[in-house]
């Protein structure tokens, strides 16, 4: 299978999950199919291919250590694959986390959308978005959340 339609798959696969979570939150299938049944898993899985087994040449892990180095990965198409299925499995982990932290914490979902939207397209700061509203919604500053 191609980069390209591991690319399509795996950006549908990711998409098929904020869908669940944005318009049923809080149904019983939404989180075990989304972070703990399939799609955190296979993204998770498919990384762990594009690192360890597809062909192509090995990571080079060395080059973590320099921005230039990291740059340089990303000229290659599988390294670049390898790091956008990184972000929407880590992304899709934590927006799935935010909904469910906000369930326990009695927070309202329509005040969690614009959290779990930013959280889909610029990751970090849709997690401080909500780690703000969830302070602000139980009363307690960040450190008593956890």
């Amino acid at each position: 299978m191609s980069y390209d339609t591991l690319f399509s798959y795996s950006g549908n696969l990711a998409m098929l999950g904020w869908l669940l979570l944005i318009i049923a939150p809080y149904w019983k299938y939404t989180r075990p199919i989304v972070q703990y049944g399939v799609i955190v898993i296979l993204l998770s899985l498919l990384y762990a291919y594009l690192i360890f087994l597809a062909p192509g040449g090995s990571m080079d892990f060395d080059a973590f250590g320099s921005l230039q180095g990291v740059m340089g990965l990303f000229t290659d198409p599988k390294a670049t694959l390898a790091g956008w299925v990184h972000y929407l499995a880590f992304d899709l982990f934590i927006g799935t986390w935010e909904v469910g932290d906000a369930k326990k914490h009695g927070i309202n979902r329509w005040f969690v959308l614009p959290c779990l939207f930013f959280t889909f397209m610029l990751g970090p700061v849709g997690l401080l978005l909500y780690l703000i509203l969830r302070s602000f919604m139980t009363k307690k500053v960040l450190h008593e959340n956890f």
